[in-house]
C-alpha cells in the first residue's frame, strides 16, 4: 500500500474523515508535489527586546540603499537599522494602548447568576481590541498610526529623533495606506468609523479640500467599522469588519471613486489581510476569503474546522497575516484556545494550490505576534512574545520543536479486517533522516496503541495488527529532509 496523500491537510470533522489525506502537522509545507519542513530560524539580535506586544513589522531601503525595519508595539515605536541596532522613536506624547482585547465573551464575563449555567452570557460588553499599528512608506520615509493613539506620525529616519505628529492630518483615526498614486489614506477619520480621507496628492499636510488641490474625504455606506486597507494594483481596498471597499483613482473633481466589492465578507482584525499585486487574501470570522482583482470570493479551507473551533475570541484582534512569497504562502497567526497571544498558525500555500487546481493548506505551532514578508531582507523577519526579533526560513533551527506530518486512518478496504503491517518501504532524501511513529486502533475513538518512534531505513521491518492506522512522520535530524510516497506492506488479518 502506497501512503502518498494529496497535498494538503484535511482537518473539518472527525479524524476518521481524514481517511487518505494528511491530518495533523506542524513546520511542514507542500511544494512541487515534495513535503519538506519549513525554514528554521535565528534571532537577529540579542540587544535589548522590544518593549510592549509587537502588532506590525514593515522593512524598506531608503534613497541612499540602506535598510530599515520599524516595529510598533502597543507601547512604543522602534526603529532598527541594518546593524541591528534599536532605536526608541516613539512619539513625544504617544498615548500607549492595550497589549490585550479586555472582552470577555466566555464564562465569566457576566455577574453570578445572571445568565443560564452552561451557557455563554450575551455580547452585551463593549469589545476593546488589542492596539496594533498601521505603517507603510511615505517615500523613502515612514508613516504610521497606532489605533488606539489615533494620530498620524511621520519619521524621517533620523535615529536620535522620534516620529512626529503629521501637520494637518485627521486625528483620532483607525489607521493608513499610502496608495500608488501617492495619496494617504487616513481611516477612520476623526474618530468617524466609515470616514476615509486623504491628503493631496504627494503632499502629506494638506488634508482640507478645495479647487486647486486632490484631498478629499468619503464615507462609506457601511453598517461596519473600517478595519485596515491595502494597496493593491488599481486602488486601494478598505475593509470594515462587515465589508470591503476598493477605491479606484479617477482625478479631479471627485479624485476617488469607491465600490463595495463584497459584503458579509469582513476581516476579522487589522492585521489578518495580506496583499499582493492585485489580489489580497484574509481571515474572516469563520473562514478566509480572497480578492481576485475584480470581486471577492470565499477561499474554501480544509482545516477551517481546527482553526476556528479552538481560537481564543476574546483575542481576535491579534490575528496577523505574514506574506511569504518565495514559497507562495500566506500565513496567519492566531491566539489558541488556551492562550492569551499568538501561538498557532493556519498557512495557505496558493502557489501550490494553483498546481493542484485546490486549495493547499497547512497547520502548525509557533508563537510569533507580528512579522513581515522577505522584502528588502534576505529573510522574513518576525517577533516573538518576548519582544525578541527574528529572522526566519534560514537553517534548521526549531527551538526544540520537531517538523512532523501524519496520515489519516489507513485501512484495509472498507475497515472490514484488520490490517498486518510487516513493513515499511521509505522514500526519503537520506536513509535515517526520518522517523516512523504508528498509531493503530480497531475502530474510530477507540483505545490507541503506539509503536515507534522508528528510525526508517530501507526497508524497515514491522509488525503489529489495527483495523485502523495513521502514521506520523517526524524529522530526525537536523537537515532538510525530505519525503515522497512511503510504501506499507500490508496483509489481511483477522476479519472483524
Amino acid at each position: 500500500m502506497v501512503i502518498a496523500p494529496p497535498a494538503g491537510l484535511f482537518r473539518n470533522g472527525t479524524i476518521y474523515q481524514a481517511k487518505g489525506r494528511w491530518y495533523d502537522a506542524n513546520l511542514i509545507r507542500f511544494q512541487q508535489d515534495q513535503i519538506k519542513p519549513v525554514g528554521g530560524w535565528q534571532l537577529r539580535s540579542a540587544a535589548a527586546p522590544f518593549t510592549g506586544a509587537a502588532r506590525a513589522v514593515l522593512s524598506w531601503r531608503d534613497n541612499s540603499n540602506s535598510r530599515w525595519i520599524v516595529v510598533g508595539t502597543h507601547s512604543k515605536l522602534y526603529a532598527q537599522t541594518e546593524s541591528a541596532d534599536n532605536a526608541d522613536i516613539t512619539p513625544a506624547g504617544f498615548t500607549v494602548g492595550r497589549a490585550d482585547a479586555t472582552q470577555n465573551l466566555g464564562y465569566g464575563g457576566g455577574t453570578y447568576g445572571s445568565d443560564a449555567y452552561g451557557e455563554p452570557p450575551p455580547n452585551t460588553v463593549a469589545y476593546l481590541p488589542a492596539t496594533v499599528w498601521s505603517l507603510d512608506a511615505w517615500g523613502e520615509d515612514l508613516v504610521g498610526c497606532s489605533d488606539t493613539d489615533g494620530k498620524i506620525y511621520l519619521w524621517t529616519l533620523n535615529t536620535a529623533a522620534p516620529a512626529a505628529v503629521v501637520s494637518g492630518a485627521p486625528t483620532s483615526c483607525l489607521g493608513i495606506v499610502v496608495s500608488e498614486e501617492g495619496f494617504l489614506f487616513a481611516l477612520g477619520a476623526g474618530g468617524d468609523g466609515r470616514k476615509i480621507a486623504w491628503c493631496d496628492q504627494q503632499n502629506i499636510t494638506l488634508w482640507t479640500a478645495d479647487a486647486t488641490n486632490q484631498a478629499g474625504d468619503y464615507d462609506l455606506t457601511t453598517v461596519g467599522t473600517l478595519q485596515c486597507g491595502k494597496a493593491v494594483a488599481g486602488g486601494v481596498l478598505a475593509f470594515t469588519d462587515v465589508d470591503v471597499w476598493q477605491a479606484s483613482y479617477i482625478g479631479t473633481p471627485l479624485v476617488y471613486g469607491f465600490q463595495k466589492v463584497g459584503s458579509g465578507c469582513g476581516v476579522i482584525s487589522k492585521g489578518a489581510v495580506s496583499a499582493r499585486d492585485s489580489i489580497a487574501s484574509w481571515m474572516g470570522r469563520g473562514g478566509f476569503w480572497l480578492f481576485d482583482g475584480q470581486s471577492v470570493q470565499p477561499l474554501d479551507c480544509d482545516v477551517a474546522d481546527y482553526v476556528f473551533s479552538d481560537m481564543n475570541v476574546d483575542q481576535i484582534s491579534k490575528v496577523t497575516a505574514v506574506h511569504l512569497a518565495d514559497y507562495g504562502e500566506v500565513w496567519w497567526f492566531y491566539p489558541s484556545g488556551a492562550s492569551t497571544e499568538c501561538d498557532r498558525y493556519v498557512a495557505w500555500a496558493y502557489r501550490e494550490s494553483r498546481r493542484q487546481q485546490r486549495n493547499v493548506w497547512a497547520i502548525g505551532t509557533l508563537s510569533r505576534l507580528a512579522g513581515s514578508g522577505r522584502g528588502v531582507y534576505p529573510t522574513p523577519l518576525m517577533v516573538d512574545a518576548n519582544g525578541y526579533l527574528y529572522e526566519h526560513e534560514t537553517g534548521v533551527a526549531y527551538d526544540g520543536a520537531h517538523p512532523y506530518i501524519e496520515t489519516g486512518p489507513i485501512e484495509l478496504g472498507q475497515g472490514d479486517a484488520q490490517a498486518e503491517v510487516q513493513r515499511l518501504v521509505p522514500d526519503e532524501l537520506i536513509d535515517g533522516d526520518v522517523t516512523a511513529t504508528f498509531f493503530g486502533r480497531l475502530w474510530p475513538n477507540g483505545p490507541e496503541a503506539t509503536l515507534g518512534p522508528v528510525v526508517l531505513s530501507s526497508p524497515t521491518d514491522l509488525l503489529f495488527q489495527a483495523r485502523e492506522i495513521r502514521v506520523r512522520f517526524t524529522g530526525a535530524a537536523a537537515d532538510s529532509w525530505r519525503i515522497g510516497a512511503m510504501r506499507l506492506d500490508i496483509v489481511a488479518g483477522d476479519p472483524m
